[in-house]
């Protein structure tokens, strides 16, 4: 429906810019030249910063399938985040110079989201968010460990580019190691509980021998391109680079992390107790939930209310089980049951994998566009598992040798409940992250910079919405997997209780765990890792629930407004044809999709 009426309105135009022209030949010819103006202003200045963002993050550039600086590790020193502010001061003052109503209709959205991108830019800069560069999700080395995963390597100069970056590790890591001393002078660091929970993996990076390390990879497996004795020469530089370069690095920071920045983090948890603390907890709220003027207050309410909602649904799960004890007791049962688990990890990754070939099989029936991109259930890596969350999405490098990974944690299988499978699966894979992700990457006609765009609420978002919309995919086949989405569904309404709580509210990191554990039947270790996920990361966990339902809100009010001419299939398309935006953006569409759609 939407395409064919968006060609009757093509043509209704074009048959009214012949009639102007005729008439009013001067005007139209003025206003075209202004217009193609300003279009062309706001595009050479996307170019432009597009090119200048790739030079500044090659760790970027090479995830968009550009190869110049694969040789470079990202550079984070005071001078290089100083220089990037005042370069991103200078391009918003040249986007604000351009008047929006002079622009096209697709060049209005790529202004608003180029203007949100770099005001938000520039705020972290402003804030010095370098001083905390990690937390239990993601870090800095992080980033480095995973760099050669599903990078193509097929020349000499492609090998001789990663072992480059190998011997990059030790200044990038002095870098982030400056802005964390910076930190502690401030006083803006991680709380200790969170550090002593990192430590181990920085700590497991450090060995022996160069060949057990994670960055070593790529050499196990090489190019059939290059001779056997440039293969053994590259693998010798790439073991000299892990041993003198890569691994002592990691010493270098685990010695500074539990060390000197362990005893300097703090014992409080909240963001608002540290260094202007309200003004980085508000910056959060915005980032994470793109919605500039909602209150902690506000959200803290809505999770109140969200929990009790859900914890009903729950009650009549449970009468449903017919089961005989409390919810407590049905929720330790949940969690104790052998049959509720898998035997070994290649079993849940079984298992998991056929929750995503079936919902692969529907997809069609709930979707009209597909994206190209496959993607596979991947185990997450040993050496981070033990304090990683239980699942996450990782897209694929573009023009790489892999497609998206549905990262699903095998450590501790007594914490990783079958019962919430489908959930997560649905979630992390589709119609979840990697659906969304994959459409936004295969976006036509739009500039570069929105193919790789995320804004967590609309993101994650959707990924809460995919787990409800199982329901009508039929996909639930127990009562338990209905409690288990349930019980997902409730851990993102906590999350919204918590994350204000700690971070406005002093709440205690036990208050957190009681509220948590209390509420849903998530394992006593993701219980304790999702908190202090929370702690070390303020404001990310109120995305999803307020991402979803703001696209609850607009699918019901395009359902009572299109009546029997709304179509889910087409639904979705409006909500996902333009990737990833801000939420109110994403509101903008749909009133323009049902404006299309009215009969």
């Amino acid at each position: 429906m939407i395409n064919k009426k968006n060609k009757s309105l093509k043509n209704i135009r074009g048959l009214c810019i012949v009639l102007s022209t005729l008439i009013f030949a001067p005007n139209l010819m003025a206003d075209d030249k202004i217009s193609l103006n300003a279009d062309k202003k706001l595009e050479k200045l996307i170019a432009q910063h597009w090119d200048y963002s790739l030079k500044e993050s090659p760790m970027s550039a090479t995830s968009e399938g550009i190869t110049t600086y694969n040789h470079l590790l990202n550079r984070v020193s005071k001078i290089d985040n100083d220089r990037r502010l005042a370069e991103e001061i200078k391009i918003l003052g040249q986007l604000v110079k351009i008047d929006p109503k002079q622009l096209s209709a697709s060049n209005r959205v790529n202004n608003k989201l180029f203007q949100w991108v770099i005001e938000d830019s520039i705020q972290g800069y402003q804030l010095n968010l370098s001083r905390i560069p990690l937390n239990t999700f993601y870090s800095f080395f992080l980033g480095v460990l995973d760099m050669g995963n599903g990078l193509p390597m097929n020349t000499t100069k492609d090998y001789n580019d990663y072992i480059a970056r190998l011997n990059e590790i030790p200044r990038y890591f002095n870098e982030n190691i400056t802005n964390m001393r910076e930190g502690i002078r401030t006083n803006f660091t991680l709380p200790k509980i969170v550090v002593e929970g990192i430590l181990p993996t920085v700590q497991a990076q450090i060995y022996d021998k160069p060949t057990d390390s994670s960055l070593y990879k790529p050499f196990f497996k090489m190019s059939s391109r290059l001779s056997d004795k440039e293969k053994e020469e590259l693998r010798e530089s790439a073991k000299q680079a892990i041993s003198q370069s890569a691994v002592p690095a990691f010493r270098t920071f685990a010695e500074f992390f539990g060390g000197e920045y362990l005893q300097a983090a703090t014992i409080t948890l909240g963001a608002e107790q540290m260094n202007n603390g309200k003004a980085y907890y508000a910056h959060q709220i915005k980032k994470y939930t793109t919605l500039p003027n909602i209150t902690a207050n506000e959200i803290h309410q809505t999770g109140l209310s969200e929990v009790k909602r859900i914890r009903a649904e729950m009650v009549e799960i449970i009468k449903e089980t017919k089961f005989e004890g409390s919810f407590d007791e049905f929720t330790e049962y949940l969690r104790t049951d052998p049959q509720f688990y898998a035997k070994t990890p290649k079993d849940l990754l079984k298992e998991a994998s056929y929750i995503a070939k079936r919902i692969d099989y529907i997809m069609p029936e709930f979707f009209k566009t597909l994206p190209r991109l496959p993607y596979g259930v991947v185990a997450v890596p040993k050496e981070i598992a033990p304090n990683y969350t239980t699942a996450s999405y990782n897209s694929a490098v573009v023009g790489g040798t892999r497609g998206g990974a549905y990262w699903l944690n095998t450590y501790q299988l007594d914490q990783r409940p079958l019962y919430e499978l489908t959930a997560l699966t649905l979630h992390e894979s589709v119609p979840g992250h990697h659906h969304q992700s994959a459409i936004s990457s295969e976006l036509k006609n739009v500039p570069k910079f929105r193919l790789g765009l995320y804004f967590s609420a609309y993101g994650e978002g959707w990924g809460l919405y995919s787990e409800k919309l199982g329901v009508e995919m039929g996909l639930y086949d127990t009562p338990y997997d209905h409690f288990g989405r349930l019980s997902y569904e409730m851990w993102r309404a906590c999350r919204l209780v918590i994350d204000t709580g700690i971070h406005a509210m002093k709440w205690s990191r036990q208050e957190g765990i009681d509220f948590l554990s209390s509420n849903t039947s998530l394992s006593p270790a993701n219980v304790r890792a999702e908190v202090d996920r929370y702690i070390s990361w303020p404001g990310q966990a109120l995305s999803y629930k307020l991402g979803e339902l703001h696209i609850w809100k607009l699918r019901k009010k395009a359902e009572k407004t299109l009546g029997e001419q709304f179509d889910l299939r087409e639904f979705h398309d409006a909500l996902l044809s333009n990737g990833a935006l801000p939420l109110a953006m994403v509101e903008a569409e749909i009133d323009r999709f049902i404006t299309l759609n009215k009969k």
